[in-house]
């Protein structure tokens, strides 16, 4: 049984941007990401982060998902999906 599929090799994906660029497809860069690890300060209160989410966005997130904000907390850059 094969595996599941990766994604597109490097050449496959500068091939697909180089195609929208040239059909005219902005492609925006993602943003760089912080080094979380370099970062020592207390998080912010959950209920303050909670509070950034739209409210319609928040009952839809519990409506879909059954989703609920509990904590907050730092992970480490390595459990993060590099690019």
């Amino acid at each position: 049984m094969d595996s599941a599929p990766v994604g597109p090799s490097a050449d496959e994906e500068a091939a697909f941007l180089s195609a929208e660029r040239d059909n005219g497809v902005v492609v925006s860069a993602l943003p760089a990401i912080a080094n979380t690890e370099d970062e020592k300060g207390d998080l912010p209160p959950m209920e303050d982060l909670v509070k950034r989410i739209p409210a319609p966005a928040r009952e839809l997130i519990e409506d879909l998902f059954r989703a609920r904000f509990v904590t907050v907390k730092r992970l480490p850059k390595t459990a993060l999906k590099s690019q």
